[in-house]
């Protein structure tokens, strides 16, 4: 990291916890923590047989504490903020306040938003990873907050072009900062990591997907796929959210594994002859830059996705890109070898590293905090 000597504080607060899928947040902060202390605040936890509302910390990755409000549940969204608020302020008058005053604040979702005026926060990152008013179920104030969030972001960070495109009409200071990738871990597909031994019963050739399974998927297509392929074991790893499992469609081939370790996907991967991206032509993919586009392109494995806007842009040259009306016919060519050369993936994905996304946001931070004369301040807080 390029701020060695130029330890400061981080506050994070963040609509997806620290313990569940490995992705964007806990990538970005695991390496920041390196030389930043993180707070990492979670959304609440609505517990029936919580009395009193408590905060909970933990400290599951070095030099990152989570912070969870545990709450009873409230008689509204605003009483909800409002004890979550309580909290923040109470904890902040101890040890937790002294170690992270004047700290950089790093917002996931607007809706945490108010929670900024528990903090003098000495610089506020908007780290913009997916267009949250989009997806399924979204919060009606969202866009509203995503205003008041936008008016006191120092700078915001885009998880892709074509949302970079949409906040620049919005903020005077927005740069893409695409998905990075752990590479060597990814790539000991390509180096022979064993295939993980739950995939030993399903018949080869495996056509799988790992991430999670929500509304971003083409359920409509998948069921296709295992339909017009019925030799072929399709094979999704990672768990559900804001979709009903009871739901998904079924198959004799089609197998619906639930989530995995993070340390385990490469094992997955490996038994994979094809890694799909099957995703929906909806409001929630409209702006998507996926993760796994170069978590798959690092195993050297082939990648059939469909025309996702950011994946076209950005690895139109390394992945089959196929619509969803020709996606299983594109599988079957690639099975028999109709390939694009591996390397140009491999490139692509050692290029991209997480380290090189981290270093390119700090850089901006720090401009940030010289810019509100803060840097000083910060640094001896995180000191």
């Amino acid at each position: 990291m390029p701020t060695s000597g130029r330890s400061f504080p981080i506050v994070v607060h963040c609509h997806l916890r620290w313990s569940f899928v490995w992705q964007r947040p806990q990538q970005i902060h695991a390496r920041l923590a390196r030389e930043h202390p993180v707070l990492f605040i979670e959304e609440p936890e609505v517990a029936a047989s919580t009395r009193r509302a408590r905060l909970l910390l933990e400290e599951p990755w070095p030099n990152v504490t989570v912070a969870r409000p545990r709450i009873p549940a409230p008689a509204g969204a605003g009483a909800a903020e409002a004890t979550v608020l309580d909290l923040l302020r109470e904890a902040l008058d101890g040890p937790l306040g002294r170690r992270y005053a004047g700290a950089v604040h790093w917002v996931y979702t607007p809706m945490m938003e108010p929670q900024l005026d528990a903090f003098a926060p000495a610089a506020v990152v908007y780290d913009c990873m997916d267009e949250l008013a989009q997806f399924r179920g979204a919060p009606p104030a969202l866009r509203r907050r995503e205003r008041r969030l936008l008016k006191r972001a120092d700078v915001v960070f885009t998880g892709g072009w074509e949302l970079h495109r949409a906040k620049s009409a919005l903020h005077p200071n927005v740069h893409a900062f695409g998905c990075g990738v752990d590479f060597e871990h990814f790539h000991a597909v390509a180096r022979g990591v064993p295939a993980a031994e739950d995939l030993a019963p399903l018949p080869r050739p495996r056509l799988g997907y790992v991430g999670v399974v929500d509304e971003r998927l083409d359920y409509r297509l998948i069921g296709d796929l295992a339909g017009e392929l019925p030799g072929a074991s399709v094979v999704f790893v990672g768990p559900t959210a804001k979709v009903d499992p009871a739901s998904l469609p079924a198959a004799p081939n089609l197998h619906w594994l639930g989530s995995r370790p993070y340390a385990d996907l490469p094992r997955y991967l490996a038994g994979f002859d094809v890694c799909l991206m099957p995703f929906a032509d909806n409001a929630a993919t409209e702006f998507i830059n996926p993760t796994k586009t170069l978590e798959y392109l690092a195993t050297g494995r082939p990648v059939v996705s469909t025309p996702v806007k950011d994946v076209v842009r950005g690895f139109g040259h390394a992945v089959h890109v196929e619509p969803a009306a020709t996606f299983a016919a594109r599988v079957l060519r690639v099975l028999g070898g109709d390939r694009r050369d591996p390397d140009a993936g491999l490139r692509a994905a050692r290029a991209a590293s997480w380290e090189r996304v981290v270093d390119g946001m700090l850089a901006h931070v720090i401009v940030a905090l010289e810019g509100r004369g803060g840097l000083a301040a910060a640094t001896a807080a995180g000191s």
